[in-house]
């Protein structure tokens, strides 16, 4: 494959606008604030006499993301003519801030289905399955299911380079299992991966 310094470009932007976000998520987390949004998502319901989505998906997580990612969207936007290949989209303020926040929501929004998953077949909120044909399974949908909610946001909304899709799923879920870490190490997550 030739490298398009667009599509790499692209991949970068998405890739550091999400982490900015992601900081701010973590930082959100741990204050003490966003205590008071630790309502379960799904309200204690049920399918099949399990939890539609666990303990640990509460409305905190899903309060700072959408707005961090529209703050860090428009400010990585006003460097797009210092960078060098110019690779980014070229969208006012207001289109980057609409753009970060749908990419945003919808990295969260894209985690829901995993967590579904996971509780259907006995999977406790924050650990490892216990199946060994599970485990890659739900490891490798843990690192890309909310790369994939952004990429879809992206294909469906803004021109991007079909390579970018390819260099998103090369840095996005490394710079996911980073903040899983980080999120283990604040005591956030039960596991670091």
């Amino acid at each position: 494959m030739t490298l398009n310094p667009a599509a790499l470009g692209c991949a970068i932007f998405l890739v550091a606008a999400m982490s900015l976000a992601g900081l701010a998520h973590v930082a959100w987390l741990k204050s003490r604030w966003s205590k008071h949004f630790g309502q379960p998502l799904d309200g204690g319901m049920t399918f099949r006499g399990r939890r539609l989505l666990g303990a640990n998906k509460m409305l905190r997580g899903l309060l700072v993301m959408p707005a961090a990612a529209a703050l860090a969207f428009p400010a990585l936007g006003a460097l797009r003519e210092r960078l060098p290949a110019a690779a980014i989209w070229e969208l006012t303020a207001e289109e980057y801030a609409l753009l970060g926040f749908a990419c945003g929501l919808a990295f969260m929004l894209a985690e829901l289905p995993n967590s579904f998953l996971k509780r259907q077949f006995d999977v406790p909120p924050g650990e490892a399955p216990r199946e060994r044909w599970l485990q890659p399974v739900c490891f490798l949908l843990d690192r890309c299911d909310s790369v994939l909610g952004v990429m879809v946001v992206v294909a469906v909304t803004m021109p991007a380079p079909a390579e970018t899709w390819f260099w998103v799923f090369m840095l996005g879920p490394v710079s996911h299992a980073l903040f899983s870490t980080l999120l283990h190490r604040v005591g956030e997550k039960a596991r670091p991966l």
